[in-house]
């Protein structure tokens, strides 16, 4: 595919806007794609609304706006009703089950992941569920490589969070 729309819902705290960085990151700097990522969140610092929409491209992106989304991530139940209806007849809806009960049947695949319970099982840390979801997002769709995004996460993170990070992706990488 030459041009994909990723949409991120979710709330402050988990993620949302690394996430969309991070796609923006590896596909950029490390896979020689355009991409654009913009973000939006409520100014509470925890657990008001969040949202990151990334454009990943062969070509030069002019619209920086994800208005059909081929890919929707929710973190939060909340994305499910303010988001579902924009994805792309085909699409991929990404969702944390342990968070997201309310995802429906539609004209697109569900990608259902227990992110959180992984990450504060495997990982002691649910702030990593994030990066779950973008392994296994990966793996299922070939977007982006492995390796593009192990390196944005080395250049994206704090340096004392790079390791949990790097597992924690590399956890959703093994669950296909």
């Amino acid at each position: 595919m030459s041009r994909t729309e990723i949409l991120i819902g979710g709330v402050g705290g988990q993620g949302v806007v690394l996430s969309g960085i991070l796609l923006g990151t590896a596909a950029t700097l490390f896979e020689g794609k355009q991409a654009v990522q913009t973000q939006s969140y409520s100014s509470e610092l925890r657990g008001g609304s969040a949202r990151a929409e990334v454009i990943i491209s062969e070509e030069p992106v002019s619209d920086p706006q994800v208005r059909r989304p081929d890919i929707l991530i929710a973190l939060a139940e909340e994305a499910i009703p303010r988001y579902v209806e924009r994805i792309r007849s085909k699409g991929l809806l990404v969702i944390d089950s342990d968070l997201v009960k309310g995802a429906k049947p539609g004209d697109y695949e569900i990608l259902s992941i227990p992110a959180t319970s992984i990450a504060d099982k495997e990982m002691g840390n649910i702030v990593v569920a994030n990066l779950i979801i973008l392994g296994a997002l990966l793996k299922k769709t070939g977007l982006l490589s492995v390796e593009s995004m192990e390196k944005a996460i080395e250049v994206s993170v704090p340096k004392k969070a790079t390791a949990m990070n790097l597992k924690a992706f590399r956890r959703g990488l093994g669950l296909f």
